[in-house]
């Protein structure tokens, strides 16, 4: 019911805590998920060992209608509640307007998906960004709502637990042996606190702090509201169970409630979608019930209730919902279909693929319903049911192994998939004739094979190799069909024989053997995944093509010179034109070095859109870096979200002087390094070979006073076949070579840049200033626009409270970060030089993909992850 909002308030509330606390909770999580697991396991076992399936059977038949009816009733006002918690959510925390339709689709779809689906950031989470975002939210806005949604949940939680050990503690000492006045005197304290709270923030504005956390918290009316909601919620949700279970053994709603928040509590704690296992076991364990046929219905029927049912009716409002939005900004109605259908089906496929997974799995695991057969000895022999069988289970794990890649729109996924659906039809029909699930995996195929069009990234079967988290999953859902097919044949004796028991009513015989070699497969599957992680190297394109020399001739950027470095690819542009895009991949990330490089707008148009189509294809994550606010509108089209990065320094040379007060440091600074014998000069590219052991000198001396390492993709770095290719200003001392950097040149005269600069240190305290004043009055004197000093990286961001979480957090670190890096030193020494600073950006999918991104381009631009923390 609330796992979602739970996992996402802690991501919104733990951003600032250092990377090994972070790692640390992580894997007190962890660890804290596996015991409640564990230990619900084995309750659970216990609990069910002597429930039989046709008792099941016979007790879901007998539900009382009456009940069925109070129990969905009492979801939809749960449901409601959970929507009104986005609804308020949205008008406290969020100044931008949103319909109160948008607000409560968001809610209660979200929860619907994630209690169903588990994952929540994915699921949930997902649900939520695309409402929102939709509507004009950001990042920030959401993850407020977020925090609110939480707080109303914990109200809730609180506030009925309180009621019920204030009100019940008769009937909770009654089913539990806690002690009466014990749980009264817990319960009344319960509600003083929350009262409390409610006039502790009724006395103005009030936040919570815990270490580094910081959550403002609403008005004192809004607070009441709050605890309203979360107290309709909590109680709808647990009656829906109560009304279900038997009579002779819940007490009255209230002490039943508490021990219920408590389960809910463990449940969320566990990490398993919906809390499925811990939530029963909780249950169980604090009403002492003992294994009853009638008691296990009716927690089934609750999660088909509660769990189920929303879910369906989610997909339903989802998919009404996507439809609609489309049809406002498409024109006509075969275009709404065409765009509905591609984005839904991978979803909708890969889904159905997941759910086929489970089945042949639980399939595989289930003893076999005899009166759906119809004299099989005299039809399909019994070897051909026996590895039908066991093929059945290993379709039914290579398909949820695949499922992934339905996701991700891959061609090979949906041919294996469409593959192995086609064989479990005709397993299913050998194995047990059972064609309610043959017209399940059917219907499921047709589906798949309708729409070819929708999986057009290519690759091979290679590809699909599954991930850490999937692998898990995968395991998980495993563990789970080992357990019920121990659970439904635990009135077997199990020994050596069963494993070579080949007859018509062995099924546990069968459950074991598909059970093992569903096993062997996986471990085999994570093995390979493993051993052979797809690592994608960028090569050393030491050759540049003739087509990269003529796009700089037109380039009016002198830092498309970074093309000849010799660590990026290239997309070239078509029809023969003068362009290109340099890039490098990091991951999933598809990383552009600056804007296109062409010599007209048409063209970088084309070539910016072809890096988009290519990025998709293989499923990667599209991304510009370093680009200039000329051409944000063509990213904007794209569907690219914008991240200011830093700010360029330009000298303009058509203004510059050397006249006036203000330019009497720069002056100076020639005057010193005059005196001090220290002269400038430019020397051709072509004779920059004869002096490149004394740069290297120069090179490798600042390199260990600064302890750095050479950089890359968007950095110069000390390379004798790169350095070859420009010009190089160079100061002497005494004949010696003291200090040099690289000039980049733009084809038109426009703009000419240093890259490298690379000095002595202690030869004249001026000498940098020197260098760069020599080499901006050669640009001016041979007739540049500009003279490019390069970045300064998180320079310019606002740190206004209304400014994106990005930009708040970048200047911080810009303010603060100079333990790791001179921020704000770099941008006041260029600030001498009194440049025009313009802004830089970063374009990629969404906010969401902004931290990956970032982690990536930095990746790159070291030279790898482990590189990144070298200075």
């Amino acid at each position: 019911m609330t796992s979602q909002v739970i996992a996402d308030s802690k991501t919104t509330l733990t951003a600032t805590a250092t990377p090994r606390r972070r790692s640390h909770l992580r894997l007190l999580s962890l660890v804290a998920g596996l015991l409640l697991v564990s230990g619900a396991g084995y309750v659970l076992f216990h609990y069910a060992r002597h429930i039989q399936l046709q008792d099941l059977a016979s007790a879901l038949d007998a539900a009382s209608p009456t009940a069925v009816l109070a129990a969905i009733a009492l979801t939809v006002i749960s449901f409601t509640a959970l929507a009104a918690y986005d609804w308020l959510a949205v008008r406290s925390a969020v100044a931008e307007p949103v319909r109160v339709r948008t607000a409560l689709l968001a809610g209660a779809t979200g929860y619907a998906v994630s209690n169903a689906l588990g994952f929540p950031v994915l699921t949930g989470g997902t649900v939520r960004y695309r409402i929102y975002s939709a509507a004009g939210l950001n990042l920030t806005d959401i993850s407020r709502i977020v925090a609110l949604s939480w707080m109303t949940l914990c109200l809730g939680i609180g506030f009925v637990t309180a009621l019920g050990l204030a009100f019940g503690p008769a009937g909770i000492e009654e089913v539990t042996g806690i002690d009466a006045h014990l749980t009264g005197i817990l319960g009344y304290g319960g509600l003083a606190l929350i009262g409390a709270l409610v006039l502790w923030a009724s006395t103005g504005r009030r936040a919570i702090r815990i270490g580094r956390w910081h959550l403002p918290m609403p008005a004192g009316r809004t607070t009441i509201v709050q605890l309203a909601f979360g107290t309709i919620d909590i109680m709808a949700s647990g009656a829906a169970l109560w009304v279900l279970l038997p009579a002779d053994v819940t007490p009255t709603l209230l002490p039943f409630l508490a021990i219920y928040t408590a389960a809910l509590t463990l449940g969320i704690a566990s990490h398993t979608p919906g809390g499925v296992g811990v939530f029963e076991a909780a249950i169980a364990t604090g009403l002492g019930l003992s294994g009853r046929a009638d008691i296990a219905a009716a927690f089934i029927l609750y999660r088909i209730i509660y769990f189920i049912l929303p879910l369906t009716v989610a997909g339903i409002v989802l998919a009404v919902n996507e439809v609609m939005h489309r049809h406002e900004h498409v024109a006509t109605a075969g275009r709404v279909v065409a765009r509905t259908v591609g984005n839904v089906v991978p979803l909708a496929t890969g889904t159905l693929v997941l759910i086929s997974g489970v089945l042949l799995l639980l399939s595989s695991s289930l003893p076999r319903i005899h009166h759906h057969l119809s004299n099989p000895e005299n039809i399909v022999p019994l070897p051909f049911v026996e590895a039908s069988h066991i093929l059945a289970s290993l379709i039914g794990l290579l398909l949820l192994v695949i499922s992934r890649g339905l996701f991700a729109r891959r061609r090979p996924a949906w041919l294996a998939a469409l593959t192995l659906l086609s064989a479990s039809i005709v397993f299913s029909v050998m194995q047990n004739q059972d064609w309610l699930e043959t017209t399940v995996l059917t219907a499921f195929t047709l589906f798949l094979a309708a729409f070819p069009e929708a999986f057009y990234r290519r690759g091979s079967l290679r590809d699909l190799r599954p991930t850490l988290p999937w692998l898990g999953t995968v395991t998980a859902l495993i563990a789970v069909a080992v357990w019920l097919g121990y659970f439904f044949s635990q009135h077997r004796a199990y020994d050596d024989d069963m494993w070579w028991q080949f007859a018509w009513n062995s099924d546990a015989p069968l459950f074991l053997r598909a059970m093992v070699a569903s096993s062997v497969v996986i471990a085999i599957i994570a093995f390979d995944a493993a051993l052979n992680r797809p690592l994608m190297r960028l090569r050393d394109e030491r050759h540049i093509p003739d087509v990269v020399r003529d796009g700089l001739a037109v380039s009016s950027h002198a830092s498309s010179a970074l093309a000849l470095l010799g660590d990026k690819r290239f997309l070239f542009a078509p029809s023969g034109k003068p362009g290109f895009v340099m890039y490098g991949i990091k991951g999933r990330s598809w990383i552009v070095m600056g804007d296109p490089v062409a010599g007209d707008e048409e063209t970088r148009r084309a070539l910016a859109w072809r890096f988009r189509e290519q990025a998709d294809l293989n499923d990667g994550r599209c991304v510009f870096y370093s680009i200039g606010p000329d051409s944000l509108p063509l990213y904007l089209d794209m569907g690219l979200s914008l991240h200011k990065i830093g700010e360029v320094a330009r000298v303009d040379l058509a203004a510059f002087t050397m006249a006036g007060t203000p330019r009497q440091p720069l002056r100076t600074a020639l005057n010193k390094t005059e005196r001090e014998g220290i002269s400038f000069s430019v020397v051709p590219a072509a004779d920059v070979p004869a002096l490149m052991d004394e740069l290297r000198a120069v090179s490798d001396h600042w390199l260990e006073a600064k302890n750095a390492a050479e950089k890359g993709f968007s950095l110069g770095r000390f390379d004798p076949a790169f350095l070859a290719e420009f010009d190089c200003a160079v100061m002497r001392q005494n004949g010696e070579i003291v200090a040099f950097s690289n000039l980049w040149r733009s084809g038109d005269r426009n703009e000419m840049a240093c890259d490298l600069i690379r000095y002595r240190s202690g030869v004249s305290r001026t000498l940098m200033d020197a260098l760069i004043v020599h080499m901006i009055l050669h640009a001016q004197a041979e007739g540049y626009r500009w003279f490019n000093l390069g970045a300064a990286p998180l320079s310019g961001l606002p740190s206004h409270r209304l400014a994106p979480l990005w930009s708040k957090i970048g200047a911080l670190i810009f303010r603060r970060g100079g333990e790791f890096y001179p921020f704000n030193g770099l941008r006041a020494f260029k600030d001498k030089f009194h440049p025009v600073w313009t802004p830089q950006y970063m374009a990629c999918r969404g906010s969401l993909s902004l931290p990956q991104a970032l982690m990536d381009v930095t990746a790159l631009i070291a030279g790898g992850r482990l590189e990144i923390i070298r200075k």
